[in-house]
């Protein structure tokens, strides 16, 4: 996979000196009082575009260290001093990641090695998902992962998880039809090896989509990098870019009806309306490739056809948009669950990601496994 796809521009700021000539004061007057400045700030207004709506245009990401789902019998909320402690492991690990190699480190044993991006102290969720998607073998290194270094904040509040309801923080139940569809999922990955051929390996693996949900819907993080949005709108059409892989949706803005049940496609079918000052996104009709996605970066877990998602896009200050969504499926799920998290405006270009112009991974994965296959066939059998 190729890099960041984000770098800094950096931006020159021209400050203007002006001169100001103080006249000779009159013997018979005084020179009038000077204005002083107002030391009230204006207020934000919603910044909208020429047809008035609320412009939720630009760069945005939702990076972040809170957990989709949340961890432990934390509350809803973290105190400051919670937030603080992950906030500042968060930086201890980038630092440690970003350290130079040792040119004259030992080589790693046989078959790879664990820990290679540990740090002192307990892992965050974060660092365990890192580690286990290298696996032994390791994945990227640190100079790659960019998942952020803050937790939620809504109205200045931490956040444990982005689930608020259920009050738990966490996915509600399967149903019994729900745990069915997981087990013939899991069931239908066992029929081939999973090196076999390319329809085996994971979507991202066939940069078809990120290796989570950040399109969506819901648009959640990844937890690795290139957490990145570029928003676009006309007076009847929204566009969503995420560049993780290369996809964009298109949100048809007043349309009345979804496309026909049987045409399903990548990130579904999105039909957009206004609420005030909030842009409100009903999806259905998503491929059934992306609903199989059971990992804990996707929050499908095996959804039916019948899943509806409903989004909310507020503008609630220059640089933050909060995203709101919701999860209707009675047939998988034994309840609906709502998420929420800020979008935070980013002041850096978006660069195309280009998957599979530099992707080998997935022929040397099958090259791989067929030459171990040939190492096999050599034996004897017993």
């Amino acid at each position: 996979m190729s890099g960041r796809s984000t770098q800094s521009i950096a931006a020159f700021v021209l400050l203007v000196l002006g001169c100001f000539i103080v006249p000779a004061t009159p013997v018979s007057g005084q020179a009038p009082a000077a204005t002083a400045p107002s030391s009230k700030a204006k207020p934000w207004v919603v910044p909208r575009t020429a047809d008035g709506k609320p412009d939720l245009q630009g760069n945005w990401t939702n990076e972040t260290q809170t957990p989709l789902e949340r961890m432990g019998a934390q509350g809803t909320t973290l105190t400051d001093a919670q937030a603080t402690a992950i906030e500042q492991r968060a930086q201890l690990v980038e630092e440690i990641r970003d350290q130079p190699s040792d040119p004259n480190r030992l080589a790693p044993p046989k078959g790879g090695g664990t820990g290679g991006f540990s740090a002192p102290g307990q892992k965050s969720f974060i660092e365990i998902i890192s580690e286990a998607a290298g696996g032994a073998v390791g994945g990227y290194n640190g100079f790659w992962l960019d998942p952020g270094l803050s937790v939620i904040r809504i109205d200045g509040v931490a956040r444990s998880s982005i689930v608020i309801d259920p009050p738990n923080g966490r996915l509600p139940a399967l149903t019994d039809a729900g745990k069915k569809r997981l087990a013939e999922i899991a069931a239908r990955g066992k029929k081939f090896g999973e090196f076999d051929h390319p329809e085996m390996r994971p979507l991202s693996d066939r940069c078809l989509l990120s290796f989570g949900s950040n399109a969506g819907p819901p648009m959640l993080p990844n937890y690795f990098y290139n957490n990145n949005y570029t928003i676009v709108q006309t007076k009847g059409h929204v566009m969503i870019l995420t560049e993780m892989n290369h996809d964009a949706r298109i949100i048809r803005l007043g349309a009345k009806e979804h496309a026909p049940a049987n045409l399903r496609s990548w990130f579904g079918d999105s039909i957009g309306r206004w609420e005030g000052d909030t842009l409100v996104v009903e999806t259905t009709n998503i491929h059934p490739m992306q609903l199989e996605q059971t990992s804990i970066l996707w929050a499908y877990r095996g959804a039916s056809e019948n899943l509806r998602v409903t989004e909310r896009f507020t503008r609630t200050g220059p640089d933050t948009l909060k995203y709101r969504f919701t999860m209707e499926d009675p047939v998988t799920f034994t309840a609906p669950f709502t998420g929420e998290l800020p979008f935070n405006r980013l002041d850096e270009m978006v660069y195309e990601y280009a998957c599979h112009e530099g992707n080998h991974a997935m022929t040397n994965i099958l090259s791989g496994e067929r030459s171990k296959e040939r190492e096999a066939a050599k034996k004897p059998r017993q």
